[in-house]
C-alpha cells in the first residue's frame, strides 16, 4: 500500500485548527504556540 504526503499548509490553510470526520466521529486537529500538532477526540 502506498502513503499518501500532505503538507500541514495544505491541511489547515490559514487556519490552526481542522476537524476531521472519522467513522462518523469528530476529531480535531490542532497546531499549538509551539507549532507542534495535538489530536483530541
Amino acid at each position: 500500500m502506498s502513503k499518501q504526503t500532505i503538507t500541514s499548509v495544505k491541511l489547515f490553510g490559514s487556519q490552526r485548527e481542522i476537524i476531521i470526520l472519522h467513522e462518523g466521529e469528530e476529531y480535531r486537529l490542532k497546531i499549538t504556540s509551539n507549532n507542534k500538532l495535538i489530536l483530541t477526540k
